[in-house]
C-alpha cells in the first residue's frame, strides 16, 4: 500500500524572534510551537510517516519532547538539519521509504494549520503532481529604489502569497532535487519550477500564519483560543456524536460488520470493506470532534482506501480523539438489517470494536433490529446502521 508523508523543517534558528532558543521550542497554548504542528499531521488520517528535520543539537531534546506529550514516536523520523531549508527538506526526504507516493513539506512553526488544507494539498498533488497553499494578496505592493523611495506600484493582479504545505509526488520532488538542488531557492515550489514541473495553486487560509516575530505569537495563540479546527483545542469536557450508514448488497463480496465476517449468500457494495457498522461509529466519532465525515478523510477516490478493512479507518479516527484529548466514553450502535441473522455474531462485533476504540467491551452496545420486512432493508436490498457515542475529555 501506499503511503503519505510529510516533511517539517523545524531545523532554522529563528534570530527574527531574538530569542535565546529556536522559536518553534517555544511555548504557546500549553505545548512548543512544533508539537501543535506535529498533532496536525499525526492526527491526520492521509499522513502515514512524518519526517521530523531539527537542529543537530537539540536531538535529544526533541525526543523527550515527543514522550512527553506522548506523540507516537513510531511514525515520526528525526532528522538532522542543513545549511539551508532546502538542504533540511532534501535531509527528510532522503529519510522516506520509496512507497511514500505524495510528500508534503510543511513549516515547523505553522501551527494553525487545518486538516482541510493538508487535505487539499494532498489530494490535488495526486491529481496534478504538485501542489502549494497560497492566498491571493490583497494589500497594494510597493516597489523600491535604492534610497526606500517608492519606484512602482506593482500590479497585484494574479499574484498569490506562497504557504505551506507545499506537496508533490515522491518521484518529481525527487527529479527536482536531483536538477536543481544546488539552487538557492525559498520553498519547494521554486525548485519544481526551475525543473519545469507545473505547480497546482491551492486556497490556503488567513489563520495558517507562520510565527516569525513575537506579534505572531500573540496571533498564533488567540486563534488556538478561538478553538479553530487545527487547534485541536476542546472546551467541553463530554461530547456528543450522531452517525449513520447503509450499503446496498452485492454479489461475490464478503460481508463485514463491526470487523467480524458474517456468513451470508451476499457482501455490501463498496469503495472499502463496506462495513457499514465501522462506517456509522466513524461517522459518530467524526461528529462528535466536529470534524466533518468519513468521506473527506476516507474519499472513495483514493487507491489508498479501496478494499481496506474498515476496522483500520476506525484506528485512524479513534487516534484523531485521542490527539485532541478525548477518549470514547460509550458507543450505542443499531444495526437495521433484516437478513442474515446477526444475534450470534454481535459479542465478537463488540469485542473488536472495543479493541478498535481503546475502550472496554462494557462501554460498547450493539443491537440488530429488523424492520418487519419494509422498507429497503425489510425488501433485503441492503443494510443500515446508526451509532450514538459520547467522547470525554482524558
Amino acid at each position: 500500500m501506499t503511503k503519505g508523508a510529510v516533511i517539517i523543517p523545524a531545523a532554522g534558528s529563528g534570530s527574527r524572534m531574538k530569542l535565546n532558543y529556536p522559536k518553534q521550542y517555544h511555548e504557546i497554548a500549553g505545548a512548543p510551537i512544533l508539537i501543535h504542528t506535529l498533532r496536525a499531521f499525526i492526527s491526520h488520517p492521509l499522513i502515514d510517516i512524518i519526517a521530523l528535520v531539527v537542529p543537530e543539537d537539540h536531538l535529544q531534546e526533541t525526543t523527550k519532547l515527543l514522550l512527553q506529550y506522548q506523540l507516537d514516536q513510531e511514525n515520526i523520523t528525526l532528522v538532522t538539519g542543513g545549511r539551508r531549508r532546502q538542504d533540511s527538506v532534501f535531509n527528510g526526504l532522503k529519510s522516506l521509504p520509496k512507497e511514500c507516493s505524495i510528500v508534503l513539506v510543511h513549516d515547523g512553526v505553522r501551527p494553525v494549520v487545518s486538516q482541510e488544507l493538508i487535505s487539499d494539498c494532498y489530494h490535488a498533488a495526486e491529481e496534478h503532481g504538485s501542489a502549494i497553499a497560497a492566498i491571493p494578496v490583497t494589500d497594494t505592493l510597493k516597489k523600491s529604489d535604492s534610497s526606500m523611495q517608492v519606484e512602482i506600484t506593482v500590479n497585484r493582479e494574479k499574484l498569490w502569497q506562497a504557504q505551506t504545505p507545499q506537496a508533490a509526488r515522491h518521484d518529481l520532488l525527487l527529479e527536482a532535487y536531483e536538477k536543481n538542488g544546488y539552487a538557492d531557492v525559498t520553498d519547494e515550489s521554486s525548485l519544481l519550477e526551475k525543473a519545469g514541473i507545473p505547480v497546482q495553486l491551492v486556497m490556503g487560509s488567513e489563520a495558517n500564519i507562520k510565527i516569525t516575530r513575537q506579534e505572531d505569537l500573540i496571533l498564533a495563540a488567540t486563534l488556538m483560543s478561538r478553538n479553530e479546527p487545527s487547534s485541536h483545542t476542546f472546551e467541553a469536557s463530554m461530547r456528543i456524536g450522531h452517525g449513520f450508514d447503509a450499503h446496498k448488497f452485492a454479489e461475490q463480496r464478503k460481508l463485514v460488520l463491526g470487523g467480524v465476517e458474517i456468513p451470508h449468500t451476499h457482501g455490501l457494495a463498496g469503495h472499502s470493506d463496506a462495513d457499514v457498522l465501522t462506517h456509522a461509529l466513524c461517522d459518530a466519532i467524526l461528529g462528535a470532534l466536529g470534524a466533518g465525515d468519513i468521506g473527506k478523510h476516507f474519499p472513495d477516490s483514493s487507491d489508498k482506501f479501496k478494499d481496506i478493512y474498515s476496522i483500520k479507518l476506525l484506528e485512524d479516527v479513534i487516534k484523531q480523539a485521542t490527539v485532541q484529548g478525548m477518549t470514547l466514553g460509550n458507543a450505542d450502535i443499531t444495526v437495521i438489517c433484516q437478513k442474515p441473522r446477526l444475534a450470534p455474531h454481535l459479542e465478537k462485533m463488540r469485542e473488536t470494536i472495543a479493541k478498535a476504540c481503546k475502550a472496554v467491551p462494557d462501554n460498547i452496545n450493539i443491537k440488530a433490529t429488523t424492520t418487519e420486512k419494509m422498507g429497503y432493508t425489510g425488501r433485503e436490498e441492503g443494510i443500515s446502521c446508526h451509532a450514538v457515542v459520547l467522547l470525554v475529555k482524558e
